[in-house]
């Protein structure tokens, strides 16, 4: 599909007129037209603006000439998987799991070659093959390639430290000691607990990045604690396989 259907479907998709969206993105309906007849493509800072309101890519909104891969880890980006700036826009570069917020979320290459195996492992693909892999293409990558310019000099790393010492200062039993947070994205974590009056409720947001991890615990077989946390809260919860059961056991606002 070329740009000229792309825009047309997207802001009819949106309920939009040519007026509606000229008025949103700062431009005339003579200019819409122009774009939806294939006459003219939006400029630079246009396009933008359009990414901005329709939540996609300016490389899905110009027909996905480039196929995006994560300058982090290396994963094929689709529009859903990419990283947001401070400001919420979309970052081409970077898939959620690596970049949330404008943050980087790893700086030591080793910590994301063993996240990644657990993700890449399969009857085709051994654990081997992949770190073999992942060694050879994670330095030919743009953010390890620049990580001095890039990095944050620790200060992200610094921040996982204390909310480790945080959790683990928490001394929930049967919950082993954490030792390592990840990047988890809202949307595979989001699990809904029954509440005491028999509603259900969900307590994240599906498209933020937070950081947790899993672990089994310690005198219950078959049952696992999911910690998440950010800047503003713990939480900490338990289940059975394939997230089955969930029950909150914590949450705790920082």
């Amino acid at each position: 599909m070329n740009t000229k259907d792309i825009l047309f479907e997207l802001r009819t998709k949106n309920g939009l007129s040519q007026d509606d969206l000229a008025e949103k993105v700062f431009v005339t309906r003579q200019a819409v037209s122009r774009w939806e007849n294939g006459e003219t493509v939006p400029n630079t800072e246009t396009l933008k603006l359009l990414s901005k309101l329709y939540n996609v890519s300016i490389n899905t909104l110009l027909g996905s000439p480039y196929k995006l891969i994560c300058q982090c880890c290396g994963m094929p980006l689709e529009d859903e998987m990419i990283g947001r700036n401070e400001d919420g826009t979309l970052n081409e570069d970077y898939c959620k799991w690596c970049y949330a917020d404008g943050t980087y979320t790893y700086s030591d290459m080793n910590d994301l070659i063993e996240v990644c195996i657990r993700n890449m492992v399969s009857e085709n693909f051994t654990e081997e093959q992949a770190r073999a892999y992942l060694k050879e293409t994670l330095p030919k990558l743009d953010y390890w390639k620049r990580y001095d310019e890039l990095s944050d000099n620790g200060q992200f790393e610094a921040f996982k430290t204390q909310l480790i010492d945080e959790i683990n200062g928490l001394h929930i039993d049967g919950m082993p000691e954490v030792t390592r947070l990840n990047a988890l994205v809202g949307k595979f974590v989001n699990l809904e607990y029954k509440l005491s009056n028999g509603s259900s409720v969900k307590f994240l947001d599906d498209q933020t990045t937070y950081l947790g991890n899993q672990l089994r615990s310690e005198i219950v077989d078959g049952l696992c604690f999911g910690v998440v946390a950010n800047m503003d809260f713990i939480l900490v919860c338990t289940y059975e396989e394939e997230g089955a059961n969930p029950e909150l056991i914590l949450y705790k606002k920082r």
